[in-house]
């Protein structure tokens, strides 16, 4: 077995930010991301999240679609695996989203006011919110993919309290629910409150109200979706169709259509 070694400099992601995310395409069912029409003030950038190996080999793990207007990400998705393989509490900028697509990742600012399109770590300072994940920890099963959830681009406000309780629970359902699958897609979201940043001297990132996923399982040649929303009117997390899940973010999101899983398929994933 090739062994791979990977140095994460301080503050920097590898990612690869892209007019469309035909580099990681492989990450959503059927090559095909969700169809979702934001507004016009809601300026996305679409992030290939990547390592590379000894010899300068970039290796795709998930894709990021990224708000640079509310500096948290709109979803990440990934191919589900576990258990993981650890966790690691460093976190990571993107250096492409205030420096260029040509910049380099040795070109990381270091200094908070250059960084425009996005949150960084004393954003979150004492905040009474945690960077939760996206694309969770506990959803890898191998170093490079856990390394890679560690990145600001990967997370977005979250209650403490939900974070490391029942949002945290529901996760390891899903790890249950998804393990005898074939294979498995993910797709993780926020929605956005609008008007309420996270509390700083100069609030920049705009909280998220609610965390929702939505899972697509083959198994036997068919496929079967679960939709996930929370937290509820209970504070906990709702499961629900996905067909559900989709009519509930039109509202929330404010848009006239948004199919997560667009390709037609063999089953109940659309």
């Amino acid at each position: 077995m090739k062994l791979l070694v990977f140095l994460l400099l301080p503050y920097l992601s590898l990612s690869e930010v892209g007019q469309d995310f035909s580099k990681c395409s492989r990450f959503f069912l059927n090559n095909d991301p969700p169809q979702i029409t934001l507004p016009a003030s809601v300026s996305v950038k679409h992030i290939c999240q990547c390592l590379k190996d000894n010899n300068n080999q970039i290796i795709y793990l998930y894709a990021t679609l990224y708000s640079t207007a509310w500096r948290i990400p709109i979803y990440s998705a990934y191919v589900f695996g576990s258990p993981n393989v650890g966790r690691a509490d460093r976190w990571y900028i993107e250096p492409q989203l205030d420096l260029g697509t040509t910049a380099e990742p040795c070109m990381s600012p270091q200094d908070r006011d250059s960084i425009i399109n996005q949150a960084v770590n004393c954003d979150y300072d004492y905040s009474g919110y945690d960077r939760g994940h996206l694309y969770p920890v506990q959803h890898t099963d191998n170093h490079l993919s856990m390394l890679a959830t560690s990145t600001l681009t990967n997370a977005a406000p979250q209650d403490l309290s939900f974070n490391r309780g029942l949002w945290s629970a529901h996760e390891g359902k899903v790890i249950k629910d998804l393990k005898g699958c074939d294979e498995a897609y993910v797709v993780t979201g926020v929605v956005p409150e609008i008007n309420i940043k996270i509390p700083t001297n100069n609030p920049r990132v705009t909280v998220s109200k609610y965390y929702w996923r939505a899972t697509c399982c083959l198994k036997n040649n068919m496929f079967t979706g679960k939709g996930y929303f929370g937290p509820d009117n209970n504070g906990g997390v709702q499961e629900l169709t996905i067909a559900n899940l989709q009519a509930q973010l039109r509202i929330y999101y404010n848009v006239n259509n948004i199919i997560i899983f667009p390709s037609p398929l063999t089953g109940s994933c659309n």
